[in-house]
């Protein structure tokens, strides 16, 4: 199969063309900045908010399958109306393109912070979070991503059976070269997150492996009977990346959980992946116990 990934060179984005790649695909690594070299893999610099330029990618590339995770990676790392602008362009151009190029499928990385849990006042209807739980995003950032959400059900709407679009929010992603030491997103260690809690407090102790997120958007691409349309999925690891229980360790740091929290059995987390299970049988398989105790 044809795959495109945009933000190919990215933290979720490389171990997202790697896993197409071994998966056997033929797949084109779109992105503003360079590409680590791979075999089987084409690498393509290109500003994606340049119409023209997307546009000529997509018609030479024709792509069957399309994950998009180009875009501002991270809350508050530009301007807000930077940060919505950019981001809900890219994704409605990109979505669009994939629709109007032939591809059966599209992939759009949103985030779990459209719940909002960067308010201090926080207080969720239940926990653990599923995908039908209300979004009330508390910054430029989730609102961007919330917008890319809304862009993949509309175009679910109107795609008339021709492509199938789905909307993934992976958890707070750590890369193969993070758990061996290397800097997060947020500039500390795993390790350190896993010390400190109010490290990992501030997106309720969620996490994924790199490479689980990419194989969720592997099984999207590779589904044929349309499962996803217009579907909202989690990739988010089924326990916290915590030494505690989060009935005690959430209301710490988030005062409103309180309630909520007290359902969370030991080791269970507070965001539930069931739905990409149910539908496509994905299930992630690597845990921060393994990866920094291995």
């Amino acid at each position: 199969m044809r795959v495109l990934v945009t933000g190919g060179s990215g933290r979720l984005g490389r171990s997202v063309v790697e896993v197409f790649a071994r998966r056997g695909h033929e797949v084109t690594s779109v992105d503003a900045s360079a590409g680590p070299e791979r075999p089987g893999v084409e690498f393509r610099k290109v500003d994606l908010l340049d119409d023209e330029a997307r546009a000529h990618v997509f018609a030479d590339v024709r792509p069957e399958a399309v994950a998009h995770l180009a875009g501002i990676a991270v809350p508050n790392a530009r301007p807000g109306a930077e940060t919505v602008a950019v981001n809900a362009r890219l994704a409605w151009g990109v979505l669009d393109d994939a629709r109007a190029h032939g591809a059966h499928s599209v992939a759009a990385a949103s985030s779990p912070t459209v719940f909002g849990y960067g308010a201090a006042d926080w207080t969720p209807e239940r926990l653990p979070l599923d995908e039908g739980h209300p979004v009330a995003p508390v910054h430029a950032y989730g609102l961007s991503k919330a917008v890319i959400e809304e862009a993949v059900r509309t175009l679910a709407r109107s795609s008339e059976g021709g492509c199938v679009f789905t909307a993934v929010r992976p958890g707070y992603v750590i890369a193969p070269e993070e758990w061996e030491g290397a800097p997060t997103q947020q500039g500390h260690t795993v390790a350190e997150r896993l010390a400190r809690p109010e490290l990992a407090a501030a997106s309720l102790f969620n996490y994924i492996d790199a490479y689980d997120a990419a194989e969720l958007f592997a099984l999207i691409a590779e589904d044929g009977s349309g499962a996803a349309q217009g579907r909202v999925l989690h990739a988010i690891a089924e326990d916290p990346m915590a030494e505690g229980p989060l009935s005690e360790l959430l209301p710490r740091f988030h005062p409103g959980t309180a309630g909520a929290a007290a359902s969370l059995a030991p080791g269970q987390a507070a965001f539930s992946s069931a739905e990409a299970r149910r539908l496509l049988g994905w299930a992630p398989r690597r845990t921060w116990r393994e990866r920094l105790r291995s």
